[in-house]
């Protein structure tokens, strides 16, 4: 009977220890996505949008592109993003599940690819 009661004595408090720790909310850090959105012709597009969303699709947000195509989002909490570019009426496939590390930098290239048909500002004149 003691050993029981020294068993429990011993057991029980760790348990309830193990339990309280394993409940404990996980603070979350923030990382960065870097990248930059390229046209279809390999090129940067200047002030592209880029789209973003966690992958279980809340809180979609909006940045712009620099003039040299190159975009940060800072202070995203760690988890996996769902991102899209667009630009001069061309859009980029999602790129899905894009994983951010807390204190880490991931870097993105969004290439654009679909319109309805192609914008003049992608039709390569024909040299003369």
């Amino acid at each position: 009977m003691r050993r029981i009661v020294l068993f429990l004595a011993i057991v029980l408090p760790a348990l309830v220890t193990v339990h309280g720790v394993a409940a404990a909310p996980q603070k979350r850090g923030t990382g960065t996505v870097a990248g930059v959105v390229l046209g279809p012709d390999d090129k940067p597009v200047p002030h592209a949008a880029v789209t973003y969303q966690s992958s279980s699709g809340n809180a979609p947000h909006a940045v712009h592109a620099d003039a040299h195509g190159h975009f940060t989002i800072s202070k995203l909490r760690a988890d996996n993003y769902d991102m899209r570019a667009s630009g001069k009426g061309v859009f980029s496939e999602w790129e899905k599940n894009i994983t951010v590390r807390s204190g880490k930098t991931k870097n993105v290239t969004l290439r654009l690819i679909y319109a309805k048909e192609v914008p003049k500002a992608y039709v390569k004149k024909p040299q003369q």
